[in-house]
């Protein structure tokens, strides 16, 4: 599945701040957390000191309860198992707040009048953590905003910035080299939109010259072949009725007759092609395909009996559409001629005609055909067939012009062709 360029960009600053949001916002409480520890242990240090140096030399052992009764935070304590300064956390139960409160306490050794203690210092971490909470949240607060708020300023002016691009894609995209809408690409001020813009447009005019070079040759020579064609054609259908031949010569005269037809053939679908593309066909009415169906029905049935071939119609209710009428014929002749020239004996031909498509299915060969090749001009599904590879060029060429679309499908061992109108 494709996305948009933009849409890649924006993902990937959106990735990357949430795993900066989730990443930075524990580890700001963390290293926060850490730092007021640090600070906690280093005033129970202050404390301590200050009790060696202006207490403990003076505190003797009946003055330790009135002590321990007017000193909340600082107690001393029976002796325990500890040789040096002891920092953990304990919970002490507060009958104010009638809950256990976390706290920082140090426990030391020391000597009152010769008899060992401890000296036990604490600090409440209560308002501390409120406070460390407090300020991890801020820092998640502005931290996500200042992220949405790159995030927003990124897209929009990504949005800005690749809007010249945007539209000379769009521009490209309804180009069409056989019409005369040719692109005008708006100069911008991004130097890397504006060489682009500039090779688009080499580009289109280089092509556009070769293509109407081409165009202009197919079309005069196609005119130029008429004259000489017709020639041949008379002059071989004169020479056939001018008297006895051989069999073997009858064979050749048989041959090249063959041959020139598939040339006027040819040189006539050509001509065709170019008028179309030359936008000679852009009167249209009304027309109702119900009749035009009709019309040549009986000529194609009897082009069908020479391989005994039967045609079964489906025209349950009147189509009518806004198209040109002699490329509406077209397209119904080179339908019919296709499911009949590329059907076999004792074969059967389906026409279906509804208000949304008109389908044309016929019996041929076992497999499918290869559906990229079919409109291709001069491509062929088997090279030995009769034809010149045009006839479903132009139907695409017919569909297209009135914006109709042309499909294939095989199944029930039936070759389908669909206009959808």
């Amino acid at each position: 599945m494709t996305k948009k360029l933009l849409h890649k960009t924006s993902n990937a600053y959106l990735i990357f701040a949430v795993l900066v949001l989730v990443v930075s916002a524990p580890l700001f409480y963390f290293i926060t957390e850490k730092l007021y520890i640090d600070d906690a242990d280093e005033a129970l240090i202050l404390r301590k000191n200050e009790f060696l140096q202006f207490h403990s030399s003076t505190l003797t052992e009946k003055d330790i309860p009135i002590w321990n009764k007017f000193n909340r935070d600082i107690k001393i304590k029976e002796p325990q198992s500890i040789s040096g300064d002891t920092f953990f956390y304990t919970y002490y139960y507060d009958s104010l707040g009638q809950e256990n409160e976390p706290y920082r306490e140090l426990n030391f050794p020391i000597i009152i009048e010769g008899k060992p203690y401890t000296y036990s210092a604490r600090i409440n971490l209560v308002e501390t953590e409120d406070l460390i909470k407090s300020i991890a949240l801020l820092f998640f607060i502005i931290l996500l905003l200042l992220l949405l708020g790159l995030f927003i300023i990124n897209k929009r002016l990504s949005q800005n910035l690749w809007k010249p691009f945007y539209e000379t894609l769009r521009q490209i995209e309804q180009f069409e080299i056989d019409k005369s809408n040719q692109p005008k690409l708006t100069e911008t001020n991004i130097e890397e939109f504006n060489r682009l813009n500039q090779s688009i447009e080499k580009l289109i005019e280089r092509n556009t010259t070769i293509y109407h070079s081409q165009r202009e040759f197919i079309e005069n020579a196609a005119h130029e072949l008429q004259t000489p064609l017709a020639v041949f054609q008379a002059k071989i259908d004169t020479l056939i009725q001018s008297g006895e031949f051989t069999e073997q010569q009858n064979q050749i005269l048989s041959s090249l007759n063959d041959s020139v037809s598939r040339l006027n053939r040819l040189n006539k679908n050509l001509l065709l092609l170019s008028k179309i593309e030359n936008d000679n066909y852009s009167e249209k009415q009304s027309i109702s395909l119900n009749k035009l169906i009709e019309k040549h029905l009986e000529f194609f049935i009897e082009q069908s009996r020479a391989k005994n071939i039967s045609i079964k119609t489906e025209l349950s209710e009147p189509v009518i559409v806004n198209a040109n009428p002699v490329l509406a014929e077209i397209l119904i002749s080179n339908l019919f001629l296709n499911a009949i020239r590329h059907n076999v004996a004792n074969g059967r031909v389906e026409v279906t005609l509804t208000k949304q498509s008109i389908t044309f299915s016929n019996t041929g060969n076992n497999k499918p055909l290869a559906a990229d090749k079919l409109f291709t001009r001069f491509s062929k599904s088997n090279p030995s067939e009769q034809g010149n590879g045009l006839g479903l060029a132009i139907v695409k060429k017919i569909a297209d012009l009135n914006k109709w679309k042309v499909k294939y499908s095989f199944e029930a061992n039936l070759h389908t062709f669909s206009v959808m109108l």
